[in-house]
């Protein structure tokens, strides 16, 4: 079986994107940057749907640092709306139900997995229980005032044990936690 990691670049408020700021707030620092150009699970195939796949594809065209790493990549773009062929190399359109997709390539599939950006697609491969690690890189900023696309809005209850944690740059920290849908709060003992 392989592995699925759910992916999220965020502001400390739980943002993925906020009006009028540059990609990672502008804060992204030699450290990170290097970390992304080693790619970590290079070899993943990358997870997403519509809107990011059209979001990336065009950072990469504008040279947004970090994006360039991304071209070579297998990325599987999950819409009912794009259509075949898609514009940047290394993409396979699949449409109908992303969750009984991913679980078939999850459990048939012999090269793991994970998701860049894709609100929505997290969001149901955690309600359905696929997710094997989920790794957040949070950016030292709060955009209460200009905040768009608030990650964690529609998740079910979830609990999650760390299973790694860095800093970059001095700021900028990565946590990673095995994630276990919960039918609700836990009970106090």
């Amino acid at each position: 079986m392989t592995e699925l990691v759910v992916d999220f670049i965020t502001s400390l408020d739980g943002y993925a994107s906020a009006e009028g700021w540059p990609g990672w707030w502008g804060l992204q620092g030699p450290e990170y940057l290097a970390w992304l150009a080693e790619s970590p699970e290079g070899s993943y195939k990358v997870l997403m749907g519509a809107n990011t796949y059209r979001l990336m594809y065009s950072f990469t065209k504008e040279g947004e640092p970090g994006t360039d790493v991304l071209g070579g990549m297998s990325k599987i773009v999950f819409s009912n709306t794009l259509t075949e062929p898609l514009e940047w190399e290394s993409s396979t359109l699949v449409a109908g139900d992303a969750v009984e997709a991913v679980r078939t390539m999850r459990d048939t599939g012999d090269r793991s997995m994970r998701t860049i950006g894709s609100l929505t697609l997290c969001r149901s491969l955690i309600k359905a229980g696929v997710v094997d690690r989920f790794r957040v890189v949070m950016f030292p900023v709060i955009t209460g005032a200009t905040g768009r696309e608030r990650i964690y809005d529609g998740y079910p209850d979830v609990a999650l044990d760390m299973v790694d944690s860095r800093t970059f740059d001095g700021r900028i920290q990565l946590v990673e936690y095995v994630p276990t849908v919960l039918d609700g709060p836990p009970v106090a003992s």
